[in-house]
């Protein structure tokens, strides 16, 4: 007889399949220590210009590479000098070895998949469920990207995203950096299609810090289980967007990796404003997300929860994180040979 996995473990082993940034593109002058889902890695930049994002333990005596050095396209471990090649995970070199030939065949470490983007590195600890997020309605928007610092939070991802785009919290958690908004929530105009949730939404500049480049359309956009972001376009000014990313350290512990982006041409407030604009309203949230309970979105109903209509993006969300669940946890298809 076989036992139904709990949502919560379906969940976690979905997300082994997606896409999650584990490092800033702006860091990679020396190696960065990662965990993503308890697994820890090693992000780097070789020679060429190439991201890469392997294993971090050393199978020779388990020292970590994010203390070592990068060597042209190898990456070389801070213990004993052990080198990897960045392209296939083997070992290339022992200092110690007299004759290179005896390098034990067996020595290599693992190499994920990596993608640059939105000024982030991108991997995948298992085969991609989904490919990685590409939102339609950037497509044709020339951007410049600013990553910002990674923000650590002991919640799940299903959270952090949904703290992301709430607007009922704005008036009890954001007086200071939005200024004073109205309690009551109008109906909302959400829409859901698979993974991806809409919703648009007029900003009331108000006399908040946030609103400084004055009233807009607000877009946001959020794909299950791991991406949120608003697109503002301002009629005279044009378009600036803040997205967040936070990537699972663990099931119900993230780190939430954000930025913001410009059109090359926008008039109003440069990158680093936008960006510290951006962190007031993060920082204000981060104590009041850390003690929510449980941690992570209570997939199999063991908690009481109440909604109402200001709940409506959150509800589709949920929608759209089960629907990633079931498609992410269908069996691989069999690589067919050429």
């Amino acid at each position: 007889m076989t036992t139904a996995l709990p949502q919560r473990q379906r969940a976690e082993q979905a997300m082994r399949r997606q896409w999650f940034p584990v490092a800033r593109s702006a860091d990679l002058a020396t190696p960065q220590s990662a965990t993503l889902l308890g697994q820890r890695l090693v992000v780097y930049r070789t020679e060429s210009g190439k991201a890469v994002v392997q294993d971090a333990r050393c199978p020779h005596r388990g020292a970590d590479f994010a203390l070592g050095k990068v060597h042209g396209e190898n990456i070389a471990c801070p213990y004993h000098g052990w080198q990897f090649s960045a392209e296939s995970g083997k070992c290339s070199h022992i200092p110690s070895l007299e004759d290179q030939c005896k390098i034990p065949p067996q020595a290599a470490i693992k190499t994920y998949p990596a993608i640059e983007r939105y000024a982030h590195v991108w991997t995948v600890l298992e085969e991609p469920a989904t490919e990685l997020y590409a939102p339609e309605q950037w497509s044709n928007l020339e951007l410049d990207w600013l990553a910002a610092t990674p923000l650590e939070s002991p919640t799940g991802v299903a959270v952090a995203i949904e703290n992301f785009r709430d607007v009922a919290h704005f008036p009890f958690v954001h007086e200071v950096s939005m200024g004073p908004s109205k309690h009551v929530v109008e109906p909302l105009n959400v829409k859901r299609e698979g993974l991806d949730i809409w919703m648009q939404r007029p900003l009331d500049a108000g006399d908040g810090d946030w609103a400084n480049d004055g009233d807009c359309m607000m877009f946001y956009h959020c794909v299950a289980p791991g991406l949120a972001s608003i697109t503002y376009d301002y009629e005279r000014l044009g378009k600036r967007i803040v997205a967040g990313f936070p990537s699972p350290v663990a099931y119900d512990e993230v780190k939430i990796f954000w930025g913001v982006a410009n059109e090359r041409d926008y008039k109003g407030l440069g990158l680093e404003e936008c960006l510290r604009i951006e962190e007031m309203v993060y920082l204000e949230d981060m104590p009041i997300a850390a003690g929510i309970w449980p941690r992570e979105i209570d997939w199999d109903g063991v908690f009481v929860e109440h909604s109402v209509p200001a709940d409506l993006f959150t509800l589709n969300y949920r929608r759209a994180f089960r629907e990633f669940i079931e498609r992410a946890n269908q069996p691989v298809a069999p690589q067919v040979a050429s």
